[in-house]
């Protein structure tokens, strides 16, 4: 049986910084459990540039931007564990892990952060006909291939999902010589970041066609061509629609899904919406000392929001470890207004000190849109923003001294408005 005060799951950005953060706040027995053969998460295969502009004022690639972390990490005396499966946190905080050089382990945490990231959805989660041929793979998996391993995947390329990874890949293959068809997009918007569309798609001329999806896959041993169609306002594929193209290689970018199982056996609350952990402005848990950070809470588009989100689990977990945390907590929930999908946090502390940053994405895209805060049905910011689109998230800032004049039956909204 080991004894640490906080035990990180996941050694990627998010998993870091909170670490980095819990060191820095005075926690002194800090050990991080990461399942990869290295720290730095996804981020070791982001060869592209674009991290980092928030965060450290200048544009770094995805290794560069981990390394900044792994140097810090190694400068302090936070124990890492690499190669090392999570299997299980009990209700008391003991974390059962396994590696092959300590086999079986149990670590006894007084406290846990949740940093498990992401996995793509497959191409089993979606309705497509077709065969079990080579040359389908997800976005992520073709990026490793590519990045890491030095493999080239196809030669003709179809991407299905506008997602930001989907963007990448698509400049990536017609970078290393692959001839990439069209990316399809069966929402009427992408999902990606608007610099990613003109970086990767129009510069180098790819089509992208929104409401369009693949309804068939060709070919037995290797993919030989895909079959795809318009999809109407209820995402069916309308009839007379239907295109044949020739490829040899079909990657997805059809979302990511938080990493929750572990969160889950724990029995802690999850969001039907971010598929996250229902979390507080600290993002600690319904569970008591389990805080949860990063895309496993809900998914990202930058690296650097992950990072200062993290920052504040790491300062929640060591407030929680030390016992400088509030000693009154009245919570209030936060709701989801006009266009707005969710919220994180999704409930406030209302004796928290501190200004609370609320992120959220909206569900379709608004061309001239005002952001509007409301706490206890007054207004307290009205943003303009000129676009708003679902694949970028924002936030609004409720301040301090609002915050301390609410109570247990005070509300706060986040609306839209066009």
């Amino acid at each position: 049986m080991l004894n640490y005060d906080l035990v990180v799951v996941g050694g990627g950005p998010a998993g870091m910084a909170a670490a980095l953060k819990a060191k820095e706040c005075g926690v002194e027995k800090i050990i991080i459990l990461e399942r990869a053969q290295t720290l730095g998460g996804i981020l070791e295969q982001c060869i592209h540039t674009g991290f980092g502009l928030h965060y450290f004022g200048e544009e770094l690639s995805g290794p560069e931007y981990a390394d900044r972390f792994i140097v810090e990490v190694e400068k302090t005396d936070i124990d890492v564990k690499c190669d090392t499966m999570v299997l299980d946190i009990s209700e008391c905080n003991l974390v059962t892990a396994v590696n092959k050089i300590d086999g079986f382990l149990k670590i006894q945490a007084k406290a846990v952060v949740l940093a498990m990231g992401c996995r793509e959805r497959p191409r089993g989660a979606l309705e497509m006909a077709g065969t079990r041929a080579s040359g389908i793979m997800t976005a992520g998996t073709a990026q490793k291939y590519v990045n890491l391993d030095g493999y080239m995947p196809g030669k003709k390329v179809v991407i299905l999902g506008s997602g930001d990874i989907g963007l990448i890949m698509a400049r990536r293959m017609t970078l290393e010589g692959a001839e990439v068809k069209v990316v399809c997009e069966i929402m009427p918007y992408s999902g990606g970041l608007t610099r990613n569309i003109v970086q990767c798609l129009d510069d180098f001329g790819i089509p992208l066609r929104l409401s369009t999806t693949v309804i068939e896959t060709h070919g037995t041993q290797r993919l030989e061509g895909v079959t795809i169609a318009k999809v109407d306002d209820r995402l069916q594929p309308i009839p007379g629609t239907e295109e044949y193209i020739e490829c040899d290689t079909l990657m997805l970018s059809v979302g990511l899904i938080p990493e929750n199982e572990l969160t889950k056996n724990v029995g802690i609350a999850i969001d039907r919406v971010t598929n996250g952990a229902v979390v507080d402005e600290m993002r600690q848990t319904d569970h008591q000392g389990i805080f949860a950070c990063g895309n496993v809470l809900h998914v990202h588009d930058l690296v650097d929001y992950v990072t200062l989100e993290s920052q504040l689990a790491g300062q929640g977990a060591a407030e929680y470890i030390l016992g400088t945390a509030p000693k009154e907590t009245v919570y209030v929930n936060t709701v989801t207004g006009n266009g707005v999908r969710y919220l994180v946090p999704q409930r406030v502390n209302v004796k928290n000190p501190n200004d609370v940053k609320l992120y959220f994405r909206v569900g379709r895209i608004f061309k001239n849109a005002r952001v509007v805060l409301e706490c206890d049905g007054k207004t307290i910011s009205s943003k303009k923003k000129v676009k708003l689109a679902p694949g970028e998230m924002e936030n609004v800032v409720i301040p301090a001294d609002v915050l301390a004049a609410m109570d247990e039956n005070s509300s706060i909204t986040v609306r839209v408005e066009e």
